[in-house]
């Protein structure tokens, strides 16, 4: 499509026959011919994303850790070994952070995920469609600090996900970095440099899946994609992504949160590290104002019957409470429809009841998330 950004991987998307939309103002593959198929081959084997819309921004500084443990609602001092920083063979790995962004309302200006390099900084990996809003935002903030903020458009993100993918990822994993990306866990990330050229690998995922994520130059991105589909791993689009991160219990920023939602509203209070109280961050004033009794809830909800759950419908509590549904759609996992939704506080679990078409259907609350590798708690 004319006018949209095109990720280094868009002639291979056209050469596998990909569905291309626009995706906050890039021309991204919906589905390579079947969705449904993509998202089941994530559950049984792997599947591979091109997600270099999403932007990757190194934070440089005397003062970064300084600044980003205000900036954001999660404590970056997490990240830190307590041995400090540690690397073997030219290999530094590290653990990773999920975080809320948070306005002086506590509403969330976006999720993000921040690692802890090697190098001196941190790398924050953003949404694409708020791109150009965090940059503003966390340039206008970082200034009092002297932290430069660098948009690494040299880079783009791929990312494997599936309970087969690290045999499935194994033969394309440079011989010197192999066992180090194979030991890495959950919310971990490794970066050396292979060649001359920086690898970067986190596990990070979006599906309720095990997998990798690949921070590479380009060129590297695309001969590691050309590889994994050669070696049999399914190339999957947005819908595949967004079904799997919806049975994953994982919010889509615009939809389940945005700057009038806070995280205590979205289910995301456990990213909020109120301790120690002496840290003071934005928005935390206001979250400290409702966090014995947050004024709105996220619950999970699992349709009884057949119907199609949608973002926006009214959802009534047995109590007689009524909220909405935030995001919602058919879960094939499940082989039935399922949402978030957010609800007022004092709104009893349990039944309730969604409206699709004017009419009220039942429906039964749930945790999320509704699917976690391959399992169905709910």
């Amino acid at each position: 499509m004319a006018g949209l950004k095109k990720t280094a991987l868009h002639l291979e998307h056209q050469r596998l026959g990909a569905r291309l939309v626009d995706f906050a103002g890039w021309d991204m593959p919906l589905h390579y011919g079947s969705q449904l198929e993509e998202h089941h081959a994530v559950r049984a084997t792997a599947g591979l994303f091109d997600v270099a819309h999403m932007a990757v921004l190194d934070l440089r500084g005397a003062r970064t850790r300084e600044f980003l443990r205000g900036l954001l609602a999660n404590d970056v001092a997490k990240l830190e070994p307590a041995g400090g920083r540690s690397a073997t063979d030219g290999i530094f790995t590290g653990k990773a952070l999920y975080s809320c962004m948070l306005n002086e309302q506590g509403g969330v200006v976006d999720d993000l995920i921040v690692y802890l390099p090697r190098e001196e900084g941190y790398r924050l990996v953003v949404n694409a469609g708020t791109t150009g809003k965090d940059l503003a935002w966390i340039r206008r903030h970082a200034v009092p600090y002297g932290v430069d903020v660098q948009l690494r458009s040299d880079l783009g993100i791929l990312a494997v996900q599936g309970p087969q993918v690290r045999q499935r990822v194994t033969p394309q994993l440079p011989d010197a970095i192999r066992d180090a990306v194979l030991a890495l866990r959950p919310f971990q990330s490794l970066q050396a440099s292979v060649a001359g050229e920086p690898w970067f690998v986190a596990t990070t995922g979006y599906t309720g899946e095990d997998g990798f994520e690949f921070i590479l130059p380009h060129a590297a991105r695309v001969a590691l994609w050309r590889a994994l589909v050669a070696g049999g791993v399914q190339p999957c689009g947005l819908g595949a992504r967004d079904t799997l991160r919806l049975e994953a219990g994982m919010n889509l920023y615009g939809q389940d949160m945005d700057e009038s939602v806070t995280p205590l509203e979205c289910g995301l209070a456990w990213t909020v590290a109120f301790d120690p109280v002496e840290r003071q961050f934005t928005g935390r004033p206001a979250l400290e104002t409702m966090r014995a009794a947050p004024p709105r809830k996220q619950w999970g909800l699992v349709l009884e019957g057949r119907g199609v759950l949608r973002p926006h419908m009214r959802v009534r509590a047995a109590n007689g409470a009524e909220g909405e549904t935030t995001s919602g759609g058919f879960a094939p996992s499940l082989k039935t429809a399922i949402a978030l939704a957010r609800m007022p506080g004092h709104a009893h679990g349990g039944a309730c009841e969604v409206e699709i078409r004017g009419q009220w259907l039942a429906a039964r609350v749930a945790q999320p998330p509704f699917v976690r590798n391959r399992k169905v708690p709910v």
